[in-house]
């Protein structure tokens, strides 16, 4: 078979989710609407946390950092998909597609790392609520921020890298909303064993140990409530300051494993295309609804911070 290398290719097609002319419009006005929402909503929680010193503890450090991925998980995907169903073209350059995919594995990552991060927290403030302070101390807190951050740029530039080396075929075409590393690497003429093995490999490690990280820090927790005194007031308010992180811990890799799952039953890719919505789209727009609704601290900070434009 005839194939091209990358310095050959000029553009990638996106197909979307749908190629129906009537819905285009549609689909615009949806997800500028959702990508709005989670853009704002995102971007409260930041303002928020950030404008009152009530909230400059490790617990909000992170979920301001983690509303700050969930922005640019978000930014990654929708603006381009939205300028080609505004222009009527499906067209995304080489490195273009690159750079999404790119992108899309670091927030992803960074997103998947800041779970665990807050989940350590959560057991610390529980278990160890004397030493708290001394154990999530500024610098600790940076340095999980920063050791996250390089783990995560770390393996996408891996991973492009990877991609780099690889030659494709003339139908460059990706049944897909985005650049999605494994629609990429099924377009390549070129062996990509390679590719896959590092793909599951770095998948397992990457996400299989922050996910045992948040499973060993909540049974640590359950068994620490379970060995306090019966208080039903301290026992509730440690479930509470819990409830927020597990319900996002619950949509992120609930999402994830959906579209793992679905991707392994299902025949039609553009039925995965949609799947994927739920990961790359869902939970970031729903994390600040998550915890402003559930949490006193954030709704308290968002109703002062609206006061003073108001």
């Amino acid at each position: 078979m005839d194939s091209h290398n990358q310095t050959a290719i000029t553009d990638f097609l996106l197909l979307g989710l749908s190629d129906d002319p009537d819905l285009q419009p549609i689909l615009f006005g949806l997800f500028l609407f959702l990508y709005l929402v989670t853009v704002l909503g995102n971007l409260l929680i930041i303002l928020a946390v950030s404008s009152d010193p009530h909230l400059h503890t490790p617990m909000y450090f992170f979920l301001s950092n983690l509303s700050f991925t969930d922005i640019c998980f978000s930014t990654s995907t929708i603006p381009k998909m939205l300028v080609n169903l505004k222009r009527q073209n499906k067209a995304i350059s080489y490195a273009g597609c690159l750079t999404q995919a790119c992108f899309v594995l670091m927030f992803a990552g960074l997103e998947n790392f800041l779970l665990a991060a807050m989940a350590y927290d959560r057991y610390v403030a529980i278990c160890h609520p004397l030493s708290y302070t001394v154990i999530m101390n500024p610098c600790l807190c940076v340095a999980l921020i920063l050791v996250s951050l390089s783990i995560s740029v770390g393996d996408a530039l891996l991973h492009s890298l990877m991609i780099l080396r690889l030659s494709f075929c003339t139908d460059l075409t990706i049944p897909h909303f985005f650049c999605e590393l494994d629609q990429v690497l099924k377009l390549s003429c070129s062996d990509t064993l390679v590719n896959n093995i590092l793909v599951y490999t770095v998948t397992t490690l990457l996400g299989g140990v922050p996910l045992i990280g948040i499973l060993f820090s909540y049974i640590k927790i359950v068994s620490c409530l379970l060995r306090m005194p019966s208080s039903a007031g301290g026992t509730s308010k440690a479930f509470s300051t819990c409830g927020s992180h597990l319900s996002v811990v619950s949509l992120f890799y609930g999402t994830a494993f959906g579209v793992y799952i679905s991707s392994a039953v299902m025949d039609s890719s553009r039925m995965i295309a949609v799947a994927s919505l739920m990961y790359t789209v869902v939970p970031p727009m729903m994390n600040p609804f998550i915890y402003s609704l559930r949490n006193r601290d954030i709704k308290e900070a968002l109703k002062k911070f609206i006061r003073t434009f108001t």
